[in-house]
């Protein structure tokens, strides 16, 4: 049996990790939060995982803040980029694989085909700059998988001041407001949180070649025309007006074109599926 460390059990992703592996009889699995180990203090990270003896540790903590990130580069940097160093450094030294994962904001998004798995990033904000060093940080330990995805849904994180999804803040202004304004911009593919978590344990069980791969849901769409099928599948009559992105400027740069392709892998289900199981599921569909 492998012993399974996965750090930011609590959000959105690592809870869905925790449970995928959990449910599998080969992984002993341990999950950890801020209060079990902060990620970002080097010596702690050295004695607890030294400690604790993994086979694989699972990163899912880090630090999604786009447009905070533009005013705390610090934050952003210490999270995505020297907590990864501190974790690589301490997998290389017990051995252990090491899965981390990013995201499409580590390319500028000028490529309207989409990106594939062997493209150079290019990030246009201090956001996907810190993911794009996370990435390179993961890299130095030689058994490390970078898992990129984008527009992650699902279930409510359990950690405090989680982000919400951007399905969820959908139906939520849906109770609220009689029309919605949604930005017609950003073609990139909304990713469902157990999906990627099975996607994980099948790249880990299945001894796939290091390396970084993309694990997004098949398909892609602007935040407008998601926001579209989010209410008809929930079936809200709410209008939703598409907008140019200038009428709501924020201060981090987003790529206009992140598709993240598949090229090393099967594609997943298409997001439209995916995202009616989740309705369903939440009983909103």
């Amino acid at each position: 049996m492998q012993k399974v460390i996965v750090t930011g059990a609590k959000g959105m992703l690592g809870q869905e990790i925790v449970r995928v592996f959990s449910e599998n009889p080969g992984y002993n699995v341990v999950a950890w939060d801020m209060e079990n180990l902060d990620i970002t203090d080097g010596r702690s990270v050295t004695v607890k995982l030294t400690a604790a003896e993994p086979q694989i540790v699972i990163n899912c903590a880090a630090y999604n803040n786009v447009d905070g990130a533009e005013v705390a580069p610090e934050k952003a940097k210490l999270l995505n980029a020297t907590a990864v160093a501190h974790l690589a450094t301490t997998c290389a030294e017990l051995g252990a694989t090491l899965v981390h994962f990013s995201t499409d904001y580590v390319f500028a998004g000028t490529k309207q085909g989409g990106y594939v798995e062997s493209d150079t990033p290019d990030p246009v904000s201090v956001y996907g700059q810190s993911k794009a060093d996370g990435e390179l940080e993961a890299a130095k330990n030689p058994q490390h998988y970078v898992v990129r995805l984008s527009r992650l849904f699902g279930k409510p994180a359990k950690s405090e001041n989680a982000k919400r999804s951007f399905v969820d803040v959908m139906l939520q202004l849906a109770k609220e407001q009689p029309t919605i304004e949604v930005v017609e911009a950003e073609f990139s593919s909304p990713t469902y949180a157990p999906d990627l978590a099975e996607a994980t344990l099948h790249l880990v069980q299945s001894e796939a070649p290091f390396g970084i791969y993309h694990r997004t849901n098949a398909g892609a769409c602007t935040w407008y025309t998601f926001a579209q099928e989010i209410l008809r599948v929930a079936g809200r009559s709410v209008p939703v007006t598409p907008v140019p992105p200038e009428k709501y400027p924020r201060p981090a740069k987003r790529p206009g074109f992140s598709q993240l392709q598949t090229t090393k892998l099967p594609a997943l289900r298409p997001w439209q599926e995916a995202l009616a199981d989740y309705l369903k599921g939440s009983g909103t569909a």
